[in-house]
Formats: C-alpha cells, sequence, structure tokens
C-alpha cells in the first residue's frame, strides 16, 4: 500500500488530469460524437499513450496510472509552453483543426477516463 508521499502525489496527478479534462478532453469527446475524424485520431494517440506507459517506462507496473498520464501530459504541456510564440496552449476552437500536441492532450484525458 502507499505511504502518505505517493499517496498525495497521486492525488495531485488526478487533480492536474482532471483540469486537462476540462479543458481538452471534454470539449475533444463532444466533437468526436460529431466527427469521426477526431475519434479516429483520439483513439490513435490513446493507443500510442498505451504503448508508451507500457513498454517506454520501467517498472511501470507499480506506478499508478495516474501518476504516469500525468507526468507524460506535463511533458506535453512544457512543449506547448516552447511554443509560446506560435500557439497559446489552449484548446483549439474546432477539434477538425486541432493540432498534435492538443489532441494528444485529450487523448491523455482519454486513457485516464476520469
Amino acid at each position: 500500500m502507499f505511504t502518505r508521499g505517493p499517496a498525495l502525489l497521486e492525488v495531485s496527478a488526478r487533480r492536474h488530469l482532471q483540469q486537462l479534462n476540462i479543458e481538452y478532453g471534454v470539449p475533444a469527446a463532444t466533437a468526436a460524437t460529431a466527427l469521426p475524424g477526431v475519434l479516429a485520431q483520439l483513439d490513435q494517440h490513446a493507443a500510442a499513450i498505451r504503448d508508451i506507459l507500457e513498454f517506454g517506462v520501467e517498472d511501470s507496473a507499480q506506478i499508478p496510472v495516474t501518476i504516469l498520464l500525468a507526468g507524460y501530459a506535463r511533458g506535453l504541456l512544457d512543449q506547448l509552453a516552447e511554443r509560446a510564440g506560435q500557439f497559446a496552449g489552449v484548446a483549439p476552437q474546432t477539434w477538425h483543426d486541432a493540432d498534435w500536441l492538443q489532441l494528444r492532450l485529450a487523448a491523455v484525458c482519454r486513457h485516464a477516463e476520469l
């Protein structure tokens, strides 16, 4: 069972994922109901994320998935921050115009199943 430190880390990760879900996950899921292409892209990104976490992270089975996903999402958000001049770092106005990072963040939320 978790000690206090890892349990707090998991709570923080869940909170971070819930915020991302508000900004990216829910709007993308709503768009996916009307745009089959968005749904297909989200599914492809979610599958890639599953593979990255399962095969690309040593001892990933020992780490709660919420912590893995939150850490992965933070890396994506860092990439968005680096592109601040090109992109404001918010969800797209229309999801059929979403770029790779926006779709990947939405897929993180989809994979988290919040």
